[in-house]
Order: C-alpha cells, then structure tokens, then sequence
C-alpha cells in the first residue's frame, strides 16, 4: 500500500521515528511511540504494524550494529539465540492476521508491572554483570522466554525490547550487556516479523523509509547514550520506558 505524499504526515514521522528509535536502543518499548505515530498519519492498524517493522528493522540494526563495536554483545549468546526470535516472530506474525492483538493485551499488562515490581524493588540488581554458564534447566526455560518474546514480538510487538532486556537480567547481565543483547534479537524478530508484512503487502514504504532513515540516526545516538552514561540511566530509562507501557496498554484495553 502508498499513500500520496504529505510533507506534514514525513516531518511527524520522521520526529517520532528519531524518538522511538532513541529510546528503543536504549532500553526498548520504541513501539509505544512509533506505532501510534504511523496510526496517526492514517494508516490501517495491520499496515502500521508492518511498517513499523520495516522502519524498526533498520534502527535495530543500526543500534546493534553500535553494541557491537563497543562489545556490548555476547556473539556465542545471541549466534545461537538469533534464529530462534527470528522463526518465533514469523510465527506470532502469521497469528496477527487471524487473531485480535487485545487478546495479549491484559497478561502483557501483568507482566510488564510484574517487571516494573521486581525492577523496583531489586535496587542494585543489573547493576554488576553475575552471569555464569546455566545449568541445562535454567537453560531450557531461558531459550523457551526468548522464543515466547519472539513470537510476541511478531503478534503485538510493544514492549519487546525491554522484555528482553528483562530476560537477560535475570540470568545476570548488567543493564546495558543486556540492552546489547536485546537489540540482536529484536533485531531478528523485527526482520522476521517484516518479512511476512511484506509478503502479506501490509507495509508503506513511503511512510516506512522515511521512518527508517530518522529510526537509524536515532537509534545510533541511543546506542550511544547508553554506552557512555552506562547502567545507571540504563536502568532509570528502563523504569520510565515500563511504566508508559503499562499506561499505553491499560488505556488501550479499557478504552
């Protein structure tokens, strides 16, 4: 689908491309400003979704790619991980066409303030990196959290970075070791997603590219933010980032 040009609709898009994309490196949860955006501008719920995929694509990768040279990333970790989130948002995707989002909507809600309790409380937890080798249970359970993240990543999306990040901190990493990781896989998870918007013609690559561009500038200051301020404001953006989350998602299931 492509809309006729309209310069007013490309100058929002592209202000709330480079603030989604800023917050989104930094600890995820971009959607909540993107996919709102892109609705505003006039697009159909389905074709908003799929290009603020393509759009989230290129500023995941962008921010990724940033993790990367600051060695931010742990590559046997997320190598293994990365095809994984990858077919399990192909997955959740193909559910997005026959099943209503607000179906998730009301679990995501009690996950995100179990997220927001357990952050809170825990005042020096993602502080110092803790991780050591899992056992072959813990394991299990950690690839069988990254899989459901993906596959929730390609049905509803919101959110998906910081639940990563979530996921990654509870097996030891620090705040922002975990914000790297976070961003291969939702990288892996935006493309996979993409790749079905695609097929399925849900995507407006007016709109989508011209978010990308500002999606990957924003994306490569976040990164940057984070690595020079480090844990700390890691961790506050965090907070701020999972509290609007779970106000977007309440006001959406009773509104």
């Amino acid at each position: 689908m492509l809309l006729e040009w309209d310069w007013t609709m490309l100058l929002v898009i592209i202000a709330f491309g480079f603030l989604a994309a800023f917050i989104d490196a930094v600890v995820g949860g971009g959607g909540l400003i993107s996919i709102p955006a892109l609705l505003a501008v006039g697009l159909p719920p389905a074709t908003a979704l799929g290009t603020n995929k393509l759009a989230s694509a290129f500023g995941s990768l962008t921010s990724t790619l940033r993790y990367l040279r600051s060695g931010k990333v742990d590559l046997k970790i997320v190598a293994k991980l990365f095809p994984l989130s990858f077919i399990a948002s192909i997955c959740g995707a193909i559910l997005a066409v026959y099943l209503p989002a607000e179906l998730l909507k009301p679990l995501v809600i009690v996950i995100l303030t179990c997220v927001l309790i357990y952050t809170v409380l825990k005042k020096d937890w993602g502080s110092i990196r803790t991780y050591q080798k899992l056992s072959t249970k813990k394991l299990t359970v950690f690839v069988g959290v990254i899989l459901l993240i993906g596959f929730y990543d390609g049905f509803l999306g919101g959110g998906t970075g910081s639940f990563l990040m979530f996921a990654f901190l509870m097996i030891g990493f620090d705040f922002l070791s975990a914000a790297g990781n976070a961003k291969v896989l939702n990288f892996a998870s935006n493309f996979g997603a993409l790749l079905l918007f695609m097929f399925l013609g849900h995507v407006d690559y007016v709109y989508g590219l011209t978010m990308a561009v500002s999606m990957v500038f924003g994306s490569y200051f976040g990164a940057c933010f984070a690595i020079k301020y480090g844990v700390g404001y890691v961790k506050i953006l965090f907070v701020i980032v999972t509290i609007a989350l779970i106000v977007k998602n309440l006001i959406d299931y009773l509104f």
